[in-house]
């Protein structure tokens, strides 16, 4: 047994890592795929469920693992004991012995003792679909907050698994006198994991606060939000760095992107727009994620528009499409106005890049390859009737003692040309937005083109 202890892990220790690899604090080795790790597919269909297996594949390669062989199955309902059956049981380990792989992958969840149960008939590592995000995520991660979020969902997710991480210590049971060891570390862990959590919930939490005050900030000024949202691997981040310069990581594999960025677009007609990369969607996305993940999705949640990214290159894009809008509906972001973009038409003969209106003339879903500059002024134009509503012109003239009110104005990227008139202060041509605030012109400004029904000046000009 002492050798048994010494192959094992310290929990105490692992919960010290960022973040945590539940499997190594449960067996003291690996569980998830390793770079080039052989693996076994176990996809199993209840009832009459449709999957995505191609879906799971690049989910397993995203992990790392190479995918050697895959065992299709079919049943009404989830053994108690296996998921699967002792016949498919059987099955998958002539086939594991066959391939000589160490990792086992279900495209569906497992509970605590199924997996236990498949590990110890298999003799191989068992890992279900949570349990293979998550490891993605891991390995995704990396902002502070984001190994935080990550850890946060692994140790709600461990907290149900700790009776495996001490199975050389079943022989010794309980009762007045003979309690032993194996309960004492488990109380030990659960307390341990507890602890933990609340520490990552508290910063969390100060995290929140902070994306909070961010974004009273912006409604302050007025500056409005822009969400980028979609299914994974449909092009968000090349989209994102398109629009605003930004060097954000963007690759062909599920979960490319991790942690949210923020970057400013500054909008003919509407000014300074706050641009933010989120994370991507998947079908049935772990609810340890989205628990988890709250400070990442408040930034969704709160936006003033949605971009949703399309795949239309895809042949399940539509599935995919309403799979993001029953994860918006699930977050409870179902309510935020939305721009379709629907992505990679490079990829499909015969489409070109456009705008569809609805009925009321309104920018509905715009057509568009993320990689092709030119197609971006329809994004623009796009983006500039969802959130200006409308754009009026004007020149004005303010005196050099309204400087303030000036810094306001470009703050707010709302200045199309300045010239100086002498002595008599700057002459600018503004283009103003319908829902802009009329403070930012101070009473002192003088109205020189535009109409004084298009264009109200303010009563007070404080700085806001």
């Amino acid at each position: 047994m002492g050798s048994e202890r010494r192959g094992r892990i310290s929990l105490t220790a692992e919960l010290r890592r960022t973040p945590l690899s539940w499997g190594d604090a449960l067996t003291g080795e690996e569980r998830t795929p390793r770079g080039g790790e052989g693996a076994i597919l176990v996809h199993v269909r209840l009832g009459g469920e449709s999957g995505d297996e191609s879906e799971f594949r690049a989910l397993a390669r995203s992990a790392g693992a190479e995918v050697v062989a895959e065992l299709q199955a079919r049943r009404e309902r989830p053994d108690a004991r296996s998921f699967i059956g002792r016949g498919k049981v059987e099955a998958l380990r002539d086939l594991c012995a066959a391939h000589e792989v160490d990792v086992v992958l279900f495209d569906h969840d497992l509970s605590p003792s199924q997996e236990k149960n498949l590990e110890r008939a298999l003799g191989r590592r068992v890992l279900d679909r949570t349990g293979l995000i998550l490891d993605i995520f891991a390995q995704r991660a990396r902002s502070h907050e984001g190994k935080l979020q990550v850890e946060l969902a692994q140790l709600r997710r461990l907290s149900t698994r700790l009776v495996r991480g001490w199975t050389h210590l079943e022989r010794q049971k309980g009762g007045i006198g003979l309690r032993g060891p194996g309960e004492t570390q488990l109380e030990t862990d659960r307390r341990l994991i507890g602890v933990r959590i609340k520490q990552i919930r508290r910063r969390l939490e100060r995290v929140r606060c902070h994306r909070s005050q961010g974004r009273r900030a912006r409604r302050r000024a007025e500056v409005p939000t822009v969400s980028i949202v979609g299914y994974t691997n449909a092009g968000k981040s090349t989209l994102f760095n398109t629009l605003s310069g930004a060097g954000v990581y963007a690759r062909d594999q599920l979960f490319a992107t991790l942690d949210p960025t923020l970057r400013r677009l500054d909008l003919e007609g509407v000014g300074a727009v706050v641009i933010a990369d989120t994370v991507g969607f998947v079908r049935e996305l772990p609810h340890e994620l989205v628990a988890a993940f709250q400070a990442t999705l408040e930034e969704t949640c709160e936006a003033d528009l949605l971009l949703h990214v399309v795949d239309v290159s895809d042949p399940d894009w539509e599935s995919r499409r309403q799979q993001v809008h029953a994860v918006l509906q699930q977050i409870g972001a179902d309510g935020v106005p939305m721009l379709e973009v629907r992505n990679k038409i490079d990829r499909c003969p015969g489409l070109e890049a456009r705008i569809d209106t609805d009925e009321a003339g309104r920018p509905r879903c715009v057509w568009l390859s993320a990689h092709e500059s030119d197609h971006m002024p329809l994004l623009y134009q796009a983006l500039g009737e969802c959130l200006g509503g409308g754009v009026r012109h004007c020149t004005v003239r303010l005196p050099f003692s309204a400087a303030a009110a000036r810094s306001r104005l470009y703050r707010h990227g709302l200045v199309m040309e300045e010239t100086v008139e002498g002595e008599r202060g700057w002459r600018l041509s503004l283009a103003l937005p319908a829902n802009v605030r009329a403070d930012l012109l101070p009473p002192e400004a003088e109205l020189l083109e535009g109409g004084a029904g298009e264009v109200s000046l303010a009563t007070g000009g404080r700085e806001p």
